[in-house]
């Protein structure tokens, strides 16, 4: 199975850096698919990383001092959202969103315990797109990468996340648990998922 990024790229939809997809070690699926709670609409997310040629990562090979003469642009990530493939999904089309990491930059992320790279390490394994034999140890050892500081990340994480729902719409989370309740619809429903019943009940 042709893999997703080479896919696009020969499809001419996305336009990564030369070495980005035959190094990309560990790529995939987060958001909504990975959660359960996706939509026919729903965007694919993908996160991974890739590891870019060594003078990348030590750009002192190429002559540079970081602070000292000429800059040359280094690479940290590579993302593009918005992109869509009207062939996927037998012809009724995706959508994607991808964010594929230097490994350096992955890893500090991950040190920082990130909630959205964690994430990453810690989906079900259906929703890995591919990994590297590199990918799969860094996957098997995704507990070195916690600590305590975890804790106060994903509380941060979470209390923004639930003041964004409560503010993006009229319809806030009061509402939208009040509507699970009342219908007995299962507590993973999403806003979009809530305004489609709605539209089939002629509630709207």
């Amino acid at each position: 199975m042709t893999k997703i990024l080479q896919r696009l790229a020969e499809k001419e939809l996305i336009t990564p850096p030369k070495f980005l997809i035959p190094n990309t070690q560990y790529l995939v699926t987060t958001g909504s698919i990975a959660y359960g709670v996706s939509s026919d609409n729903s965007d694919l997310d993908l996160v991974g990383f890739t590891i870019p040629p060594k003078d990348f990562i030590f750009p002192h090979l190429r002559g540079i001092i970081p602070g000292f003469g000429t800059q040359i642009q280094n690479f940290d990530q590579f993302m593009k959202h918005g992109v869509f493939d009207k062939d996927a999904r037998g012809g009724k089309g995706q959508t994607y969103d991808m964010n594929v990491y230097n490994i350096i930059k992955y890893f500090q992320l991950c040190m920082m315990n990130n909630p959205n790279m964690l994430d990453t390490l810690f989906v079900p394994f259906n929703c890995v797109q591919q990994s590297t034999a590199i990918g799969t140890m860094v996957r098997e050892n995704r507990k070195i990468f916690l600590h305590k500081g975890a804790f106060q990340r994903m509380k941060g994480y979470a209390f923004s996340m639930i003041q964004k729902l409560e503010t993006k719409e009229s319809k806030g989370l009061n509402d939208l648990r009040s509507f699970e309740r009342k219908y007995a619809l299962p507590n993973t429903t999403t806003l979009e998922m809530v305004k489609n019943e709605m539209k089939k009940r002629n509630l709207s």
